[in-house]
């Protein structure tokens, strides 16, 4: 199983952050990937089921997800419910203190994580429809780093909203492999 951690900071409240990752339905505006979000049943708590809609070279894909727990203002489980075993978490704790980086304006803070868990192995092949003589396993070679690409993206793209303005982001990036060769500075 792959798994992959994207940790950082974020300078407003642990409630404000959890409100905003709770709100699956804006996702599409953080991802290069993910054309919409719908929700097919619920408000954003335990059961809830979405569809996330993703596009990718000459294919599209819809997962389908439904978050399995929710402790405000912590943490938000999930996993994806058909096609392959994938499941994670957003994590968020306060942080106290505010590191010597924080801008000068900074009241609150918080470390956020996005975990994901997945079994790439278990992508049912059926589930996307390929060009001819492409091979399943070359696209699973290539979704890889994507998945990678695509969470350090979609955690400095929610900073940004967050925070209301552009600033260099740092992201502690935690897979199989063990941290990045950087550090983890992104």
């Amino acid at each position: 199983m792959d798994e992959l951690a994207v940790t950082t900071d974020v300078y407003v409240s642990p409630a404000e952050a959890f409100e905003f990752l709770l709100d699956f339905e804006s996702y599409a505006e953080y991802t290069k990937y993910l054309d919409r979000v719908s929700c097919t049943h619920g408000d954003g708590g335990p059961g809830s089921r979405y569809a996330f809609r993703f596009s990718w070279w000459k294919l599209t894909y819809t997962a389908r997800s439904e978050v399995t727990d929710v402790e405000p203002p912590t943490r938000i489980d999930w996993r994806v419910t058909k096609d392959v075993d994938a499941h994670g978490s957003w994590l968020v704790e306060p942080l106290e203190p505010l590191p010597a980086e924080a801008p000068a304006d900074a009241e609150e803070g918080s470390r956020v994580t996005f975990e994901v868990r997945f079994d790439a192995e278990s992508a049912d092949e059926s589930a996307v429809s390929l060009p001819r003589f492409v091979s399943f396993g070359r696209v699973l070679d290539r979704v890889r780093p994507l998945v990678r690409e695509e969470a350090e993206r979609v955690v400095r793209r929610a900073v940004r909203e967050l925070e209301g303005r552009e600033r260099e982001v740092r992201l502690d990036v935690r897979s199989e492999d063990g941290p990045s060769g950087d550090g983890g500075t992104r």
